[in-house]
Formats: C-alpha cells, structure tokens, sequence
C-alpha cells in the first residue's frame, strides 16, 4: 500500500502502466533488499567468471564481439571448452544487467525522497552497460593488458557502489553526523586511497605475469617479480593502517568498529592467498581467489566509510555535530 505522503500516480497515464507503477514500492522494502542484494552477488559473481575466462586461456575463447564468431550469436561446439567459459561469462553481464535493471525499477518511485539510491542504481546500470562495451573492446584488440586491467578495476568499483547502495538503502532519509573524531575519518580516508593504490599495482602484477588469458596475449612489458614486490607494499601499509583503525574504532567505541574487524580479517585471508601464490608459481585458484578477494575488500571499506555518519535523528550522544547533510 502506498503512503499517505507517497507520489501519486497521473490519471493521464494508461491504465495497464498506471497499475505497474502503483505496485512499486515507495519505501525500501523486501523487493528493494532482495535484488539489491542479488545485483552485488552476482557482481561479485562476474569478477570470478571473468578471473576463470582469464586464467584457464578462454579470453579469445570467443574471438569476436557482440557476436562469439563472425557467423554466430554463441559458442560454436568446434570452440570447444574455451568458448563454453567465454560466452558463458558474455551471458552473465545479461543476468548482471537485468538485476541492475530492476533495482533501477524498484527505486523509481522514491528517486525524490531517496534520490541517492535512484543515483547509486543508475550508476551501476551505466557502468554495467559500459563493461560490456569494454569487455568487447578487450577482445578486439586481442586482450590489451592496460584493457583487461581497466575492466577489471571498474568492476570493483560497481561491487563498490553495489555495496554503497545496500549501506544506504537501510539508513532513513534526512541529514548525517558524523560519528567519530575527523583524525579518525581522515584516517579511514587515507586506508581507503592506500587500498585503491594496492588494487592498481595488483592489476599491474598481473599484467606482467603468466595469466594473459590467451597464449597469443601480450604482456605489459614490467617486471613481475619487481612488481609483485612493489604491489606488497601498499598491501602492508594498508594492514597497518586497518589495524590501527580496528583499535582505535574499538577503544573509542565507534559505529564502525565491528566492519573495521570484517575489513581486517578480508585483508589477513587476502595476505594468506597473496603469498600463497607468490610462493607456488601462482596457481590458477589462488589467482582467482585473490581477485575476487580484493572486490570484497572493496566493498568492505565502502561500508566502513559510509558508517562513519549516522542519522541526525538518531545520532549517538557527543557524535561531532560538523557534517553537512544530505538526502537519503
């Protein structure tokens, strides 16, 4: 049922469409939570397919785009295993479209009253539709590392929004506080750029390693083992710098201290793996699990980030009174 408050619906529109728009909801709802969070599982989901396109040499496993070959929609039998993963992956970005699609829908009728979720939904759709276009660039230029790359960190970054949209799809409308001393927002702030940076030299790693996702692929011409050095770096900054926030949300008792904890223990799986695979010649799993990890990692700091404001309504007792306000 509509809220007394909630927009109506113009007589003007015809009826069939007038009665779809009414069923929608205006306010978050079971609908709103169960796609929003099938649209982050399942973009989680694509960055694993698309590690496996990559690491079991299946890249090229459909050597054209949009169509799998010149004369064919999808894979042909001839293409063999290769072209199963390839297209299989082409057609989850389907899946993972029409999940974004109907979060948008859901979201129509409060994009006044909750226009930062109707932006965040409208943001993953885009992107969504721009990976696709990128994923096809990949193929055309017969896998460019710096491409496959890209594609790869805007996939994390939709992960990212994903999990923004579930963080303020459950915090009520109207203006924030923040809830922690600034030195501890700046330094959750400075956590998140050393997380970017890390991600970025990961993505470089890779490009100079043995995973090209064909054997015809070229490499971007670094050092792997000099990178994989490098890319550590930002890896134990980052630790340290996620310890400290884990201690001192804890000693001050802050809103986000139990996700610093999830962040921290993201990390310390995401160390295990990365040295795991630097010490066993980067087997294909750990590989895998290592992208997919640093995803997570993504939205975890997300979350850390966005719980740093509470509602002014229901802001905690002595939470600095210094945030500009927004609309939920």
């Amino acid at each position: 049922m509509p809220s007394a408050s909630s927009p109506t619906v113009s007589t003007r529109v015809p009826a069939p469409l007038r009665r779809i728009v009414e069923w929608l909801p205006t306010d978050v709802d079971r609908r709103v939570r169960v796609f929003a969070w099938l649209s982050f599982v399942a973009e989680v989901l694509i960055i694993g397919t698309g590690g496996a396109v990559r690491l079991t040499g299946s890249g090229l496993g459909c050597p054209t785009w949009p169509r799998c070959t010149p004369d064919s929609l999808v894979n042909t039998p001839e293409m063999g295993i290769h072209g199963i993963i390839e297209f299989g992956n082409r057609t989850l970005t389907g899946l993972v479209g029409i999940l974004a699609l109907a979060v948008v829908v859901l979201v129509w009728r409060m994009r006044h009253e909750r226009r930062v979720l109707f932006v965040l939904s409208l943001v993953v759709l885009v992107g969504i539709v721009a990976q696709a276009i990128v994923g096809g660039v990949t193929v055309l230029t017969g896998l460019n590392p710096f491409i496959v790359g890209f594609h790869y960190i805007a996939s994390v970054s939709i992960v990212a929004v994903c999990a923004a949209f579930l963080v303020r799809m459950n915090q009520p409308v109207g203006s924030r506080l923040l809830a922690a001393p600034r030195w501890f927002a700046g330094l959750v702030h400075a956590t998140t750029g050393v997380l970017a940076l890390t991600i970025v030299f990961g993505v470089l790693t890779t490009g100079a390693g043995p995973h090209s996702g064909d054997a015809a692929a070229g490499r971007n011409g670094f050092d792997a083992e000099v990178l994989e050095h490098v890319h550590s770096w930002p890896g134990y900054a980052l630790f340290a710098l996620t310890l400290v926030v884990v201690i001192a949300s804890w000693r001050l008792r802050l809103p986000v201290r139990r996700w610093a904890v999830a962040l921290l223990a993201v990390e310390l799986v995401q160390i295990a793996v990365g040295l795991y695979q630097a010490r066993n010649g980067l087997p294909e799993w750990a590989v895998g699990t290592h992208m997919v990890l640093a995803a997570l990692a993504a939205a975890t700091m997300t979350v850390v980030v966005l719980r740093l404001k509470v509602s002014a309504i229901a802001g905690r007792v002595g939470a600095p009174r210094e945030t500009a306000s927004t609309r939920g």
